[in-house]
């Protein structure tokens, strides 16, 4: 499970020192937490050991044996912990027949303090990630926050490129493997959204995983400019992966 989600080192999992998953946030953010793309309870781990620990956390996830897995192993360890299959097509993870690509999320208008979607809108379409943001949006209360991580490049430097193209694949057999978005396009389609980009930390290495942070639009939130990407080259190659992901846990 653990080659499907990246991280495979116990370090990733565990939060033996209960501090704050995210420091630099505040801790009233962990009151109720939406985990998008919760895999096999990375995060819930570290936040079910984390003081304080959230009131409330539902993990969302469209992989259903990363999900029972977690409703037998996780969930009664700790109350207001749930997990839930987020039932959308995903050829390699959760495959079938009339599948949507999108379904909203199964909460209530802002539920939640703190939306995290850590390697989510990595593997979303233009389309697909449209929608999901409206629905962060719309799940985020009006001081919640939302921490994502995003593929992104300068669509300025790609001379061809159409106004309506916005994103760049590395697989042409499955285009969600990774898909790299333009920035000015993910400023533009969060402010559509109703959310306002805050904070950006550039990758460990060009290219990589962004962390992006927004808030709910309104007083006081300020939008900021993501920077360039000028951090050194390196390699980040996920694990490989294993025959048939999607029976993993089943």
């Amino acid at each position: 499970m653990r080659q499907l989600v990246g991280p495979t080192t116990v370090e990733a999992f565990d939060n033996p020192s209960a501090t704050p998953v995210f420091a630099e946030i505040d801790s009233a953010h962990y009151r109720s937490v939406l985990d998008f793309g919760c895999g096999c309870g990375r995060i819930a781990r570290q936040l079910m050991q984390q003081r304080p620990r959230p009131d409330r956390y539902a993990g969302l996830d469209l992989h259903p044996g990363m999900i029972a897995w977690c409703r037998e192993n996780l969930a009664p360890r700790a109350p207001g912990f749930s997990f839930d299959h987020h039932d959308v097509f995903y050829e390699a993870f959760n495959p079938g027949p009339n599948k949507p690509l999108f379904r909203p999320f199964p909460f209530g208008d802002g539920d939640f303090t703190l939306v995290i979607a850590v390697s989510v809108f990595t593997h979303l379409t233009e389309d697909q990630a449209e929608q999901y943001l409206a629905e962060v949006a719309r799940v985020l209360r009006p001081d919640g926050l939302f921490k994502s991580t995003w593929f992104l490049f300068d669509k300025r430097d790609f001379a061809m490129m159409q106004a309506e193209q916005n994103t760049l694949f590395i697989n042409p057999v499955d285009v969600r493997n990774a898909v790299i978005f333009d920035r000015s396009w993910l400023t533009q389609t969060a402010a559509a959204a109703g959310l306002t980009i805050c904070a950006a930390t550039p990758p460990e290495v060009r290219g990589f995983h962004w962390n992006i942070s927004m808030a709910r639009a309104g007083e006081g939130v300020q939008q900021i400019e993501i920077p360039e990407d000028a951090q050194p080259r390196g390699r980040r190659p996920p694990p490989p992966m294993p025959a048939r992901p999607d029976r993993i846990g089943l």
